[in-house]
């Protein structure tokens, strides 16, 4: 009896370490802009986003920075994490001089918006062999470095395609090896449950280890068929989402689930109510799980 009141308080930091919150990534109101994106989706009840260097880029044409920062604060949003837009940063490339320069130049502008969270995908297709790890691995400290100037985080994003790093297991194994405070693990549910990952890959996963994680459900369909328009919001697919989100909980993410979408019908339709649609299918979806 005497311990009782103890293992509740347990049992009670224990769910709410588990707690996420829905936030909505820009690609997935492409067509409407910086502004006309977070307007849509501030007015359908969204607190939290994920910016992209794309409609930043197109906005900072006619505006500045500062302007960019007092939207997203006027319209009471919180930016959780941002796409870089440099590629090639993960694996041994010619390129890579060039590459660091462009990532160090967004990490500066992000973090005047505020971010401490910026990623990049891992999408390469080239031939690589044993020892192009090592030199990875090497790159991830590097990327870190960086990062950590401006007081960010930098998130590699295991590309289902990729022939460098397309699979959670690699990419632990390998920032675990970086072992850099400033280099984590973005979990994409598309590209996890869609690429040659396990179910089981979701335990090796230790406590506090993802950085972030961006939410989609996948249709019925071959998966062989299946591309970046083939995403759906999460709850619409077949995805066994309620043990994802359940094992993530376990493991003690409480960050931002950012549902990213590439449909027409998402990047083209009107982001309040597309932001509508997203709120009341993924909020059922993680009431469902117990991790909001």
């Amino acid at each position: 009896m005497l311990m009782a009141p103890v293992a509740l308080m347990a049992a009670r930091t224990v769910s709410a370490a588990g707690k996420m919150t829905l936030a909505i990534h820009q690609n997935t109101s492409a067509a409407a802009g910086f502004r006309g994106s977070l307007e849509g989706w501030s007015r359908a009840g969204i607190k939290y986003v994920e910016l992209t260097n794309t409609l930043l880029d197109e906005f900072l044409k006619t505006d500045s920075l500062a302007a960019a920062r007092r939207v997203v604060s006027d319209l009471g949003l919180t930016p959780v994490s941002c796409a870089c837009g440099v590629f090639g940063l993960w694996e041994p490339n010619p390129k890579r001089v060039a590459q660091l320069d462009s990532f160090k130049n967004r990490c500066e502008q992000f973090s005047a918006l505020g971010l401490t969270r910026i990623y990049s995908p891992t999408p390469t297709t080239e031939k690589f062999t044993q020892d192009d790890y090592k030199r990875g691995v090497a790159n991830m400290r590097e990327n870190g470095d960086i990062a950590k100037q401006f007081g960010m985080t930098v998130m590699a994003e295991a590309v289902r395609s990729s022939t460098f790093i397309g699979t959670l297991p690699t990419m632990l194994r390998m920032m675990r090896e970086a072992a850099h405070p400033n280099v984590a693990p973005l979990l994409d549910f598309y590209h996890f449950w869609s690429g040659l990952n396990k179910l089981e890959d979701l335990d090796l996963i230790r406590p506090g280890e993802i950085g972030h994680v961006h939410f989609q459900d996948v249709p019925d369909m071959p998966r062989e068929l299946l591309d970046n328009t083939t995403r759906l919001i999460p709850g619409d697919g077949v995805a066994p989402i309620n043990r994802m989100l359940r094992t993530l909980a376990d493991k003690g993410y409480a960050g931002p689930l950012s549902v990213e979408l590439f449909l027409p019908r998402f990047q083209q339709g009107d982001p309040y109510e597309i932001a509508r649609e997203i709120r009341q299918k993924s909020e059922t979806v993680m009431r469902r799980a117990r991790v909001m």
